[in-house]
């Protein structure tokens, strides 16, 4: 196991940042606040935490809630539109200082894909660097399921994107940033786990990670130190 030392060696380093993005990159569950949009936001926070805290499979989780929302294609379009995500604090300076750096950032996440999408357009990150859950839909817009055969609807998704990123591209060095268990369970095949508590403490990452963080500046300060 690396220490804490050879960690911030290897985020100095890094080829690749994957960042989870539901209470990491934006302030709040995605899920949750489709919820709460859809009207049953209370019964569905109660699963995301079960789901978060690593009690059951993440697919089951993530089945479970959205046959509770429902959600149709276009309360999704209004969801973003009149409650765009919002993005956590220092998170646009750091992608940014790792884009200079010449790091690919990608959005590895359970969340799903149009909401993420629109949050990698606000950090300049390409719409091909995002990993999400599909939501699919009838012709008439109303809710379809999801698409079960992405990664990241599995529990051990993230994981995958990054073993496929490393195939991929023959990244050395990948570091995962996430608050959550499923943030965590990628690293291996990450080489470096930061977990991060700056929008909600997970106490199962906050104990466990050997690096946490609670503001994205512990991680731009990394960077400038070289």
């Amino acid at each position: 196991m690396a220490s804490l030392l050879e960690m911030k060696e290897i985020f100095r380093n890094a080829d690749a940042v994957c960042f989870d993005v539901d209470s990491t990159v934006i302030r709040e569950e995605g899920i949750d606040e489709l919820a709460k949009f859809c009207g049953v936001g209370d019964a569905v926070a109660e699963m995301t935490r079960r789901a978060m805290g690593g009690t059951v499979t993440f697919k089951a989780a993530l089945t479970a809630r959205l046959g509770l929302i429902r959600p149709s294609y276009e309360q999704v379009q209004k969801l973003i539109s009149d409650n765009p995500p919002q993005l956590t604090p220092g998170i646009r300076e750091l992608v940014s200082r790792l884009h200079q750096r010449g790091v690919q950032v990608f959005l590895v996440s359970g969340g799903f894909q149009s909401i993420v999408e629109h949050v990698a357009l606000q950090l300049n990150i390409p719409t091909a660097n995002v990993f999400a859950n599909r939501l699919k839909f009838y012709f008439n817009g109303e809710y379809a399921g999801f698409d079960e055969t992405q990664p990241t609807a599995e529990s051990g998704g993230k994981g995958k994107v990054i073993t496929h990123l490393k195939e991929q591209f023959h990244f050395k060095k990948v570091v995962m940033i996430g608050d959550g268990a499923t943030d965590m369970e990628a690293c291996p095949p990450a080489d470096c786990f930061i977990g991060f508590g700056g929008n909600v403490i997970r106490k199962q990452v906050k104990e466990k990670a050997k690096w946490y963080i609670t503001h994205f500046d512990e991680l731009l300060k990394e960077l400038e130190e070289r």
